[in-house]
């Protein structure tokens, strides 16, 4: 590899878990609101957009949350993962999933001749059919 100037493609910040604004124009709604008193003591809390980058670092990267670099810019691992677990309970990847196939299915992109059901996403009421032989 050449050494110099960075283009485009390997710049260090343009990794898959950096949000581009057009995408966070879609997530951020989705996103419960905090609400901080004002004059309330303490460090601020890691604004959003930061703590989704971090999610999406260690999700790709697959590295522990504790390792999350700090040089990143992301905030702390443990933060990161806390804001996973809210926003998880809040249903907010559910809604994003529900906006993204929206999307998708307007712009005429989703094929859904292709599509496959997991057994592990819907359950089978009354246990579903029995094959032959079985008791």
């Amino acid at each position: 590899m050449r050494r110099g100037k960075r283009g485009p493609q390997q710049r260090r910040s343009d990794g898959p878990w950096v949000v581009d604004d057009a995408l966070w124009a879609r997530i951020e709604p989705l996103i419960p609101r905090r609400e901080r008193p004002p004059g309330t003591p303490g460090r601020k809390p890691l604004d959003d957009r930061k703590a989704l980058c971090g999610i999406l670092f260690v999700l790709y990267t697959g590295i522990q949350w504790q390792w999350l670099p700090q040089e990143l810019g992301f905030g702390c691992g443990m933060t990161c993962q806390r804001r996973l677990r809210d926003w998880n309970q809040a249903g907010v990847w559910a809604r994003l999933h529900e906006v993204l196939l929206d999307e998708l299915r307007r712009s005429g992109r989703l094929d859904m001749e292709r599509a496959v059901v997991d057994s592990s996403h819907l359950r089978a009421l009354r246990g579903g059919s029995k094959p032959v032989g079985a008791r």
